[in-house]
């Protein structure tokens, strides 16, 4: 299958495009072959036959001394010294004096002293007239007419042959020349690839400029700044052969392949450069594919096809990521090329529906760049139908030569070129491929007609062409780009300058390793915490949390019964339901509460003049997330359970020292409660009649209500000290009436809740009482209250459970320092990781203008140097 490519490029170069050969780089002189009809002329008129083809001759003779000695060398020398590589590496190879050769021959004053093109062609005769004169003799040879002899056109024709032989031969010639001038750079690159010359390559130029592009992609997405630089953008309908062409160039099959069914689903950016292995890699990995083996290819392929995938989005078929790919090989042309999706006319099922606008809105933005290069590969359809069709019948030539000139189909382009990609076969190799096409060119009448040009067709030719167009473009564009850049840079630095003049300029990536670096030392400070510090907190957050239910469910119940014996029974039986279901439980949550406050106390702390308050929204995020992680061994409340169980039963008391601190502890607990309780009924009946005076508040009638009622209770606490915890439903009835007498109405239910809170400080004030009088109870305790009506039950119990608290918060904080911190520790330094590889992560949690600033001004430090490091010649 024969197609036809078309280049473009928007807006067209200053300079005039080149023709290309596949025989070599030079630029071609134009010429106009002549189509001839053939006949007969007589023998009188031979002589004409003659002088044209001497001046033919002497045209060719004129051309390839006096032409290619004067003006071609100094373009020969400048234009092959391009091709080589930098063997500047490489003097220990070549004797000295072939690199000296270019300081004892002066090519310029060579050039001047040779005459110029134009004066040169002043010289020779004018072709082009010549021509129109032997096309005015195009009657001589008509057919019609008896004008030549048979024998002389014999001898045109055997001319013309030995002509085209000629050229063939040199064709061949300087085909194999290329082939092992190739062989030659392969194995120097290969000689310095297995380290024979210590001296590593520089990086190339290629690779420097598609660096350069996908810094670009990420940098300043409203200004679009990586439109501005050159690329070769593919374009062309649906299976319109894209893949075919580009494998072509690239010497190898590595793009993803099916029947009729989109393959090209995101932008590929292939960058091409020389090597000595013929290779391809991914810009964010290492793993180099080897494009000579099959399994290699079959894996790259499959990359490929599952990178497209996972960029384009749910409920979508293609997107605008790209996908950046570098291929290196021997002879491959230095370019970046970009591989659109091909475009459609119509959505067919399993499409989203936006798939053709979406198509087009990324290849228009790609061909809006004023420095793209188009490379339009146009679909196999009646053009090339026809041009199959000439080349079996030679129907049409001028029709051909029209198309292939672009005379037919104007479209603006700087070149035309015809390329064969194979028979349809897939499976088909390159190398396969490439002969396929030579062979077709050089047995295609079209070419040996002239029809077509020798450099408009291959896709060697094509790839010359474009290469050479890429870095006319690049030339033009980079330096200018940088001066851009180190314009920008300035204003940022002033800006940075001014605003942040003690600081140093860190991207997020810095500052993120700066952060990591404190929030890791910030963990390490939590083994550093004091044992004292972790119990004391432990004991009384602990005893915080659970003191409600030890005073309500287990100490007053006790307290209401007036035997001794009763009140131990009373009190073991709680204790044991209590550490069975619930105490080991609220003291692993209180110790998990504990260390995350802690934890969170190291992360927000502030450090005075040094803190930075840029990190901490990620600080916050990395304690949440690393909390969120952490898990709690499961085995602690076990342990804990059969050590408070075995704290508890222990009611001895060796020595008064404990006693009174036991004394101590029962005191500042009822006291707070007491304090709490007359608070709530502070709230209940309103200010007292000196806040009534002194700050002019009143009682709401509700207050009102609750007051003559907390009077009524009152007066029966007085009557009965010893009242049970509860009221009797007689007793509420006679509250009530007495309440009524007074004008009073009053509900049933506030009666008992006024109660409950009356009752409970009348208790509390007797508590207190009792405990001050144990004070000097020790003595009576050692001899088990014998002979004694004092009995201090409830200093035990007190005893018992501030014991049981020390030693549950010594087991919590060695689990915390031996395990848990531990634990913690190795969460964040996951979630860190975590968040490293997280961009957006970074991108959201350090933010702000400071950040923006310094992350413009990093990657303007590259781009601000770049006509240094990237000088073209």
């Amino acid at each position: 299958p024969l197609q036809k490519l078309q280049l473009f490029q928007r807006p067209p170069l200053r300079t005039s495009i080149q023709q290309f050969s596949s025989l070599n780089r030079l630029p071609l002189r134009k010429t106009k072959l002549l189509s001839v009809k053939y006949g007969y002329l007589s023998h009188r008129n031979f002589w004409v036959a003659r002088l044209a083809s001497r001046l033919l001759k002497l045209r060719y003779l004129v051309l390839g001394s006096a032409v290619g000695g004067g003006y071609t060398a100094k373009k020969t020398y400048d234009q092959w010294k391009e091709m080589l590589p930098d063997l500047s590496d490489y003097k220990w190879i070549v004797p000295d004096f072939i690199w000296e050769l270019d300081e004892h021959i002066d090519l310029e004053k060579l050039s001047k002293a040779l005459p110029d093109a134009e004066d040169l062609a002043k010289l020779l005769p004018d072709f082009d007239k010549i021509g129109e004169s032997l096309s005015s003799l195009k009657g001589f040879f008509s057919p019609g007419e008896n004008n030549f002899s048979v024998s002389d056109k014999e001898k045109i024709d055997q001319l013309q042959e030995e002509l085209l032989h000629t050229q063939l031969k040199y064709q061949r010639i300087l085909e194999r020349l290329e082939k092992e001038n190739k062989e030659l750079r392969k194995l120097v690159l290969q000689k310095d690839d297995k380290g024979i010359h210590q001296r590593k390559l520089k990086k190339s130029l290629i690779d420097m400029y598609s660096e350069v592009l996908d810094i670009l992609s990420d940098y300043d997405a409203s200004y679009n700044t990586q439109d501005h630089l050159p690329r070769v953008v593919v374009v062309g309908d649906q299976s319109a052969g894209k893949t075919s062409v580009l494998e072509m160039i690239a010497q190898a099959r590595i793009f993803p392949r099916g029947s009729g069914e989109m393959m090209t689903r995101s932008p590929v950016k292939v960058t091409l450069s020389e090597g000595p292995h013929h290779v391809a890699l991914f810009k964010d990995s290492s793993r180099e594919f080897d494009l000579t083996k099959e399994e290699d290819l079959a894996a790259l392929r499959n990359e490929i096809e599952i990178r497209m995938r996972k960029s384009v989005k749910e409920g979508c078929t293609v997107s605008a990521e790209t996908i950046s790919l570098n291929v290196k090989g021997p002879g491959l042309q230095r370019m970046v090329l970009v591989d659109l999706p091909g475009v459609i006319s119509t959505v067919t099922s399993g499409m989203a529906p936006d798939t053709k606008d979406t198509i087009f809105s990324i290849s228009k933005a790609y061909m809006q760049n004023p420095n793209a290069i188009i490379l339009c590969i146009q679909e196999r359809s009646i053009v090339t139908d026809f041009m199959d069709l000439a080349e079996k019948n030679v129907a049409s030539p001028n029709r051909i030569q029209q198309i292939i000139e672009g005379k037919l189909f104007p479209m603006k382009a700087l070149g035309y070129f015809a390329v064969v990609t194979g028979k349809g076969n897939n499976a088909e190799s390159i190398e396969s491929i490439k002969d396929y096409e030579e062979e077709f060119f050089q047995n295609s009448k079209l070419l040996k007609t002239c029809m077509l040009k020798a450099h408009q067709v291959t896709t060697r030719n094509l790839s010359l062409a474009v290469s050479d167009c890429f870095w006319k473009m690049v030339r033009e564009s980079v330096e200018q780009q940088a001066d851009a850049f180190k314009a920008t840079r300035f204003n940022l630095e002033t800006e940075w300058k001014n605003n942040y003049p003690q600081l140093r300029e860190l991207d997020r990536n810095e500052l993120f390793e700066k952060a990591k670096n404190e929030i890791l030392d910030e963990v390490i400070s939590l083994s550093q915490v004091t044992p004292k510090h972790w119990e004391e907190i432990l004991q009384k957050t602990l005893w915080e949390r659970v003191s409600t239910h030890v005073i309500e469910n287990i100490y007053l119940p006790a307290a209401q019964t007036t035997n001794s014996g009763t009140f131990n029974t009373t009190v073991d039986i709680k204790l044991k339901q209590w550490t069975d279901k619930q105490l080991p439980n609220k003291a692993v949550e209180v110790a998990w509460e504990t260390l995350q406050e802690e934890f969170s106390h190291f992360m927000t702390e502030k450090k005075g003049k040094e803190h930075d308050d840029i990190f901490d929204k990620l600080k916050q995020a990395v304690k949440e997330e690393s909390i969120k992680r952490h898990k709690w061994n499961e085995r602690a409340e076990d342990s804990l359970r059969v050590i408070q169980h075995n704290a508890l039963e222990d009611r001895s008391i060796s020595d008064k020292q404990q006693w009174d601190a036991a004394i101590h502890f029962m005191e500042d607990t009822l006291q707070s409660r007491l304090k709490d309780t007359e608070s709530v009924i502070e709230d209940m009946v309103g200010p007292d009649w000196k806040k009534r005076w002194l700050y002019w508040v009143g009682r709401t009638k509700e207050q009102n209500i609750r007051n003559e009622t907390k009077n009524e209770l009152e007066k029966m606490i007085k009557c009965n000290e010893d009242h049970a915890a509860y009221l009797a439903n007689d007793e509420v009835t006679t509250v009530r009436k007495n309440l009524e007498a007074k004008g009073v109405a009053v509900d049933p239910c506030l009666i008992k809740d006024t109660w409950h809170q009356v009752y409970r400080r009348h208790f509390l004030r007797t508590a207190l009482s009792h405990c001050n009088l144990c004070r000097r109870g020790f003595y009576y305790y050692q001899r088990h209250f014998v002979d004694s009506e004092l009995e201090c039950n409830d200093v035990v119990l007190f005893w018992r459970i501030q014991r049981m608290l020390a030693i549950t918060a010594n087991t919590l904080r060695q689990q915390l320092t031996n395990t848990e911190v531990r634990r913690l520790e190795k969460n964040v330094k996951e979630v860190l990781e975590d968040f490293a590889e997280d961009s957006d992560k970074k991108v959201k949690l350090l933010t702000g203008k400071r950040v923006q600033l310094a992350e413009d001004l990093m990657q303007l430090v590259f781009f601000g140097s770049i006509p240094k490091s990237f000088k073209i010649s």
